[in-house]
């Protein structure tokens, strides 16, 4: 027994709605996926049982999760780099934020000028670096995950501002403590507990 065009459909429906991006990984899955049911025919098993079957052994996790980490495997030394660089950033800004703290703390000079780069490099540049880098490995899960990590990130940069604003004695601290708590506490700390708890009884 072989595929025919009514069962042939059905594979391409499948992989169509998967949303994936990439269309010559689009053609190249639909074509091992064909072939390996047709296989699956000829051996007498039906179809629904033959086409699970090839699913599961691809793509375990979904075919979004296929695209990802085969673009992962052919963009890795760029990835490898950026992520290098992301988390040097990280240390820097984190470095400079300590330093600041414990300055300002020993009444040191200086201590503004490590606070402000510390504060710049983590809020404007480590922070959205780190969210996207963590938005496109849950591109593919549910929205609440996804929107998880922006309102964590917004949260983030509204309440270092409030930190900024504070060292340099500008206005409108209150505000932006006010709004950044705000979006932490409803915005962000709900969705954290829903996922916490969804993955809690999954």
């Amino acid at each position: 027994m072989r595929l025919n065009e009514e069962q042939l459909y059905s594979i391409q429906h499948f992989v169509d709605s998967q949303g994936l991006k990439h269309k010559d990984l689009r053609d190249d899955i639909l074509d091992h996926l064909c072939c390996a049911v047709d296989s699956e025919l000829r051996r007498g098993k039906p179809f629904k049982q033959s086409f699970d079957e090839a699913i599961k052994e691809l793509a375990p996790n979904g075919l979004i999760d296929l695209e990802r980490k085969t673009f992962f495997l052919l963009n890795y030394k760029r990835i490898i780099m950026m992520k290098k660089l992301m988390y040097l950033i990280g240390f820097i800004g984190s470095f400079s934020l300590t330093i600041g703290v414990t300055f300002k703390l020993l009444l040191y000079p200086g201590a503004n000028l490590f606070f402000m780069i510390g504060f710049i490099t983590l809020l404007l540049v480590f922070v959205p670096m780190l969210t996207f880098d963590m938005y496109k490995v849950t591109i593919a899960r549910a929205f609440s995950e996804r929107l998880k990590i922006i309102l964590g990130c917004v949260a983030a940069i509204i309440t270092g501002f409030a930190g900024v604003f504070k060292l340099l004695e500008l206005q409108g601290v209150s505000i932006l403590l006010l709004a950044g708590a705000f979006v932490f506490a409803v915005g962000f700390l709900p969705f954290l507990f829903f996922t916490m708890y969804k993955k809690s009884i999954a």
